[in-house]
């Protein structure tokens, strides 16, 4: 059985971990706030762009092509795990991952098998254990959480692009945490490069009558760089909520869980120190009868 002085080690020590975990869960809390508000400006502004050039895409000839949907034979591909630079929030960092690899072993095994799948990781967490575990990832983009906005973003989208373009890649996947609310998140492995846009019988039904200046080829060729850029934010801005839902979350249960145990070692404290008082008592008696005899 511990001693009262171990018993007290371990309860100042719980005290200590629980203002960490209970200041974490604050600052998580004020920081998914924000995250939240920006998820709820920006959803329906992407919803209803990629409404408007997926309805138009419908009017466009057949001999159109754009350099952004082209099909090609998937030889090479890379993978963009969006995780966090720090960890303590659950299963957030550990479900990419483990839809990298399934990505990996399943979807791209052929060209995995060739060596020919790549992974340009966002966030340290992805980045540190992806390469543990010997895939190949070829660079990081880290540094983005300092600065989580729209031009930084951006440059990373055109970076993404342009590899696409140059046929360097021929499919680019995001892998990430798209925010439902605090305790909940959706993984998502989602095609960026080529962009998807109907065709044949389902791109003519949706074909709306909207008048376009000075055309609808260029203004698809114009509006699509753009769209994706905006698209790309909207993926960094799901994941950045999901992973501050996820920390506060996990940082709230860490608190309740330390309040518990905090109990269960006072109760465990009180009874080693009732023992500990019973048996002086009893020590006192045995003396002092064994002085009157």
């Amino acid at each position: 059985m511990p001693s009262l002085k171990d018993i007290r080690i371990r309860i100042n020590s719980v005290k200590t971990t629980r203002q960490v975990t209970s200041a974490m869960k604050m600052v998580s809390a004020a920081k998914f706030k924000k995250a939240q508000d920006d998820i709820s400006y920006i959803r329906p502004y992407v919803d209803r762009l990629a409404g408007i050039i997926y309805k138009l895409s419908g009017s466009l000839d057949e001999d159109f092509e754009l350099e952004w949907s082209q099909v090609r034979e998937p030889n090479k591909i890379l993978i963009v795990p969006i995780s966090s630079n720090r960890g303590l929030c659950g299963a957030f960092n550990a479900n990419v991952i483990k839809e990298v690899e399934r990505l990996c072993k399943v979807d791209f095994k052929l060209q995995n098998a060739l060596n020919n799948v790549d992974i340009l990781a966002i966030g340290k967490q992805a980045q540190k254990l992806l390469n543990s575990h010997g895939y190949n990832v070829v660079k990081d983009h880290n540094e983005l959480y300092s600065h989580v906005n729209f031009e930084n973003v951006s440059e990373i989208a055109s970076e993404l692009m342009e590899a696409f373009r140059s046929r360097k890649y021929d499919k680019v996947v995001l892998v990430y945490n798209e925010y439902k609310n605090a305790a909940v998140q959706i993984m998502r492995a989602e095609q960026f490069l080529p962009m998807e846009l109907p065709s044949g019988e389902d791109a003519k039904a949706m074909v709306t009558d909207y008048i376009i200046e000075p055309d609808v080829p260029t203004f698809i060729k114009t509006v699509i760089p753009d769209a994706l850029k905006t698209m790309f934010y909207r993926v960094m801005l799901e994941s950045l909520a999901s992973e501050h839902g996820a920390r506060m979350t996990s940082m709230h249960k860490a608190t309740d869980n330390a309040t518990e145990m905090l109990s269960e070692l006072q109760l465990q404290y009180n009874k080693a120190r009732q023992g500990a008082i019973t048996t002086e008592i009893l020590e006192i008696v045995g003396g002092a009868e064994a002085l009157q005899k």
